[in-house]
């Protein structure tokens, strides 16, 4: 496990810190679609990813959930490390878009890194810093984008996540992470293919 973190973060962290995570972290394997965090819950571990993508929806008071964000290898999810900082219980849904491998953190070496490790203390800025911009374009493209420009969007940020222009997904869940209906989003996506963007398939889609 030390040689493929220091493979992945050798350029980011101290070598010390590669050696303290490798001795307290966790190593966990989880499928893709299998919830990660759950609304409601407290959170005592912050994840590292080191493969695989994560997506990070908010859920509202009717249960239906928007999309705020995925998290790609290297990262980790800000709003997890203000819920274990602060021991609140999460506000959010974290769900394993692919198959994923992780790399969790006690809550407890966050502040005792942020003050041993000069790259640790970065990372976490930064973390909080990419995910606030992601929030913002989120936010911009719900107040400011109409639905086809969101579902554009959307299927681009899923090619570049995935690396692949076939996309294994169905309406629904498309509906479900953009909080809208299954109906516009069929819609959509029969004209986006009309106009030569995307090839429908049965549960996929494959942009052109």
């Amino acid at each position: 496990m030390i040689q493929e973190l220091k493979q992945y973060f050798a350029a980011s962290f101290e070598p010390a810190l590669i050696e303290e995570m490798n001795r307290v972290g966790t190593f966990m394997e989880v499928p893709e679609g299998a919830d990660l965090i759950k609304p409601g819950q407290y959170i005592r571990s912050i994840p590292l990813l080191l493969e695989g993508s994560i997506k990070i929806l908010r859920p509202d008071a009717e249960g239906e959930e928007l999309l705020l964000y995925h998290l790609e290898r290297g990262e980790t999810c800000a709003m997890s490390m203000t819920c274990c900082l602060s021991d609140v219980r999460s506000e959010i849904h974290a769900v394993a878009e692919t198959d994923v491998r992780l790399l969790m953190i006690p809550v407890s070496k966050m502040e005792y890194w942020s003050s041993k490790y000069k790259s640790w203390r970065h990372f976490v800025m930064d973390s909080y810093h990419i995910r606030l911009m992601e929030l913002l374009e989120s936010i911009d493209n719900i107040a400011f984008n109409n639905m086809d420009t969101r579902l554009m969007h959307y299927l681009e940020e899923k090619v570049k996540i995935l690396n692949n222009t076939h996309i294994d997904i169905t309406h629904k869940e498309i509906a479900a992470d953009l909080h809208t209906s299954r109906v516009v989003v069929s819609r959509l996506l029969k004209k986006m293919e009309n106009d030569g963007v995307i090839r429908l398939h049965r549960s996929a889609i494959e942009m052109l």
